[in-house]
């Protein structure tokens, strides 16, 4: 099934229901929710899903698995999606969480050949042991760590929702500590106590999820200055630690 709406084929009963649409560049999917859960694959672009406690930025070809009725907000950039709508029953591994992970070849034609289904689509024979690999094929997966955490407080999220859409090297600790009325010294301690790292890391960590948007259309070292690294080098190496591979995996062109 291509570029249809969930709502209309909902109601079937089928565990797995696969849905490919494709997105003009920079469609932004407002807060909603499924009733299923949804294994969303990027096969073209860039995706970053929104929660209440998290952003998860999805590199290409990778994909994002979004739990049953968590309310969610999606942008698209330059992205063509093949996404499984799940019953809930079907999966109770499913992550609690949002998790983004990798996709190899035999999950992704798998996903190709899926969304060719029809809506009612046979459950015996191929169209059904397809479906019912797809799940084991997810369950296998292992999670990439694309993603920040956001503070429950509403100030400190607003602090950090600000800061990924417009990453800036040079905002400290004090800098945020001043708008919360805060010491720097009890401002780290009650960031810390939301999100689990410091003030300073998790800034570390959402420039370089902003990074990999950036990439699509940008080398290596447009890059890094834009996002205040001293070097493309100081920027590959942090990037590498932080995510297991180059920023050159995702570059546009080579810096």
């Amino acid at each position: 099934m291509k570029n249809i709406p969930l709502d209309d084929v909902d109601h079937l009963d089928r565990a797995v229901l696969p849905i490919g649409t494709d997105y003009p560049a920079g469609r932004v999917l407002d807060w909603h929710a499924h009733r299923r859960a949804q294994f969303l694959y990027g096969a073209t672009g860039v995706m970053v899903v929104d929660t209440a406690d998290g952003t998860w930025t999805v590199p290409p070809e990778r994909a994002v698995l979004i739990p049953a009725a968590t309310p969610h907000r999606v942008r698209m950039l330059g992205v063509s999606t093949r996404s499984l709508y799940v019953e809930p029953g079907a999966v109770p591994w499913w992550p609690a969480r949002c998790t983004v992970v990798d996709v190899p070849p035999l999950l992704r034609e798998l996903l190709l050949a899926a969304v060719e289904f029809p809506a009612d689509y046979s459950m015996s024979g191929r169209e059904g042991a397809i479906a019912t690999l797809l799940l084991h094929e997810i369950a296998a997966r292992s999670p990439l760590p694309f993603h920040v955490g956001i503070p429950s407080s509403g100030d400190l999220a607003a602090l950090c929702r600000e800061y990924l859409a417009a990453p800036d090297a040079a905002v400290t600790n004090t800098d945020w500590a001043a708008r919360t009325a805060l010491s720097e010294r009890a401002f780290t301690r009650r960031f810390r106590a939301e999100t689990g790292e410091s003030p300073a890391v998790w800034r570390s960590r959402a420039r370089l999820l902003a990074a990999v948007p950036l990439l699509r259309t940008a080398s290596v070292s447009a890059v890094s200055g834009r996002l205040g690294y001293s070097s493309p080098a100081a920027f590959t190496a942090a990037f590498t630690r932080t995510f297991g591979m180059p920023p050159s995996r995702f570059a546009a062109g080579r810096g």
